[in-house]
């Protein structure tokens, strides 16, 4: 293990290293909410969503791996290491977002989505290895955390600014078919500002460490290459980096095949959840769902620093385990909750388990990969995330029709079922020994 020495951050030293991370979750949380009615508006048919959404999980898959091996042979005295990725991942976002609402057909807005991801791709995996990199061990849940806050600050501010425009300038409107409605522009509008500014606002705030002479002299090696070499070496990377990879991360692995699995479950059937058990439209359903989603990002950005003190305390692997089972609870319970009101309590659980999954799992894959590879290996970790998403994909259409009835009330509870097995995975979770055997 690298075992440089870093010096302590402030509390806002790494509030400021995470501020951009407010605008790729706000593009993120725009693709949750807005994206599908945008395409049903050109006129996209239902059963195409699924394969018009592929975009998320192809580029997730190719590009954070490939973006954080290139990052690791990165070093600019100017621009730092993983800095110059996601400003111009930021920037590609950014022109896709203010292009995105005015998309004329269905194909153009389709092809806008795969370089938004691209983008938002390229932004978020060296992320995630900037935080590792600046800080030492002992902040690492602290700066992790904080991402967690802004994940849910950014998607609860795409959301709610849905909401709000919808409210302000939709109601008079009438919906015409091949055409995006103006007042859904706007979200847009603010995407593209944050994409970029927060990006900038933490660039412009926080320097990057500089490689030690080791890493510098691979950089070095690496430039001194021919460019079909250079071309070849991220894949190259990736493949030894799995071959190498420390067993804390396959076992992570197992724990993310049954979260992941189970979180696609739910954002796909909570609106027919609804329609089911409180005999809503779909567009009553949806409104319900949206809330659903408020809610629980509201949590979110509430907790997400307090679990810090607590992983401090009793450890990482116990408060994320307990987390995936609180989710799990949830799940069990709104199938049975009929009031739309009394709904929205289980999703307290909820947001406490997803600012622990969304913090959590970095910073203990932080503290086991080395530092020369740790882009490589988030970029892995990504992997881990969109791999279950394709399995979903092609595997739970025949399991809700077949096994499940068709019922959305057992799709829920089979996602339910899911974390819990997570939770017990969870467990198996050992940083303190992976660290001992490595040294």
């Amino acid at each position: 293990m690298n075992l440089i020495k870093k010096p302590s951050l402030s509390f806002w030293q790494i509030f400021n290293m995470n501020v951009g991370f407010l605008g790729i979750q706000y593009s993120f949380g725009l693709q949750q909410t807005a994206i599908n009615p945008i395409f049903l508006y050109l006129g996209a048919p239902e059963d195409m969503l699924p394969i018009l959404n592929i975009a998320g999980p192809v580029t997730g898959l190719i590009v954070q791996p490939i973006i954080g091996a290139m990052s690791d042979k990165t070093w600019s005295p100017r621009w730092g290491r993983r800095k110059p990725y996601f400003l111009i991942g930021a920037i590609i976002g950014s022109l896709c977002l203010f292009a995105f609402p005015t998309s004329p057909v269905l194909w153009f807005a389709v092809g806008l989505l795969w370089i938004l991801d691209v983008g938002n791709n390229m932004a978020m995996e060296p992320y995630r290895a900037f935080v590792g990199d600046k800080l030492p061990e002992k902040q690492l849940s602290l700066g992790y955390q904080m991402q967690s806050l802004f994940v849910g600050a950014g998607i609860l501010l795409a959301n709610g600014s849905i909401v709000l425009f919808q409210y302000l300038f939709g109601g008079d409107s009438i919906e015409v078919a091949g055409e995006i409605p103006k007042w859904l522009y706007y979200s847009f509008y603010i995407g593209g500002i944050l994409s970029i500014t927060t990006i900038l606002w933490s660039v412009l705030k926080t320097p990057e460490i500089p490689p030690s002479e080791g890493e510098l002299s691979e950089i070095q090696r690496n430039r001194s290459l021919s460019f079909g070499r250079r071309i070849a070496k991220p894949f190259e990377e990736i493949a030894e980096a799995i071959k190498e990879m420390p067993s804390f991360m396959w076992k992570l692995g197992a724990v993310y095949l049954f979260q992941w699995y189970a979180l696609f479950v739910y954002w796909q059937y909570i609106t027919p959840l609804f329609k089911a058990t409180l005999g809503y439209s779909t567009s009553e359903a949806a409104s319900q769902s949206a809330q659903m989603s408020l809610t629980y990002n509201i949590v979110t950005m509430v907790v997400a620093l307090a679990l810090v003190p607590l992983t401090l305390k009793y450890g990482g692997k116990k408060i994320y385990a307990y987390s995936l089972i609180g989710t799990g609870l949830a799940l069990f319970s709104i199938p049975f909750i009929k009031d739309p009101i009394l709904v929205l309590a289980p999703m307290v659980l909820f947001g406490i388990g997803w600012a622990a999954m969304m913090g959590i799992p970095y910073t203990m894959v932080s503290k086991v990969v080395p530092q020369e590879r740790r882009g490589v290996y988030m970029g892995i970790l990504n992997m881990m995330i969109v791999i279950p998403m394709g399995i979903e994909t092609l595997s739970f259409g025949p399991i809700y029709k077949y096994l499940l009835g068709g019922s959305a009330i057992n799709a829920m509870l089979f996602a339910g079922a899911f974390f819990i097995i997570a939770a017990l995975l969870a467990l198996r979770l050992n940083v303190s020994k992976e660290i001992n055997d490595d040294l």
